[in-house]
């Protein structure tokens, strides 16, 4: 699954598709066309568009999890990698602790499904997630906090 999000100026684009591949040698060719795409009727100017963005890019990961193992990670790296599935609303719905070692899977890591659960209700604990449970499975969220005007 290929998922790309830019954002040059005011507009934004998200792409995110498991019905086209591009691979290590295409993506800053996708990159770059998706930023002319969304740089049109900006104020950006097309000496920025040209930039090459893949090598600007802060903790890129490519993963191809077709051709290539998931890298392991341990119970130190987890809580980030779950904040990233969090910015990514994965946790939108409900997701049970399988779901999201399946996840971290298709992301390109592997981790143990103990120690992700045992971060999950820690998360849960500092209301970092909601955790609810039913019929003896537990589930995890993204907190929508409400604010009073």
């Amino acid at each position: 699954m290929a998922r790309i999000r830019l954002k040059l100026g005011g507009n934004e684009i998200e792409v995110d598709s498991k019905d086209f591949y591009v691979d290590n040698q295409s993506v800053d060719d996708v990159i770059t066309n998706l930023s002319r795409y969304v740089a049109e009727g900006t104020d950006v100017s097309e000496k920025e568009v040209s930039i090459n963005y893949l090598s600007s890019l802060e903790d890129v990961e490519i993963h191809e999890p077709e051709f290539t193992a998931p890298i392991p990670i341990d119970s130190s790296q987890i809580r980030s990698k779950l904040h990233i599935l969090v910015r990514d609303s994965f946790f939108k719905h409900p997701r049970t602790v399988s779901e999201v070692v399946a996840q971290l899977y298709e992301y390109g890591w592997s981790a143990r499904p103990l120690d992700v659960s045992k971060i999950l209700v820690n998360m849960a604990l500092n209301r970092e997630l909601q955790k609810d449970s039913q019929e003896k499975r537990s589930y995890y969220s993204s907190i929508n906090l409400v604010q009073l005007s």
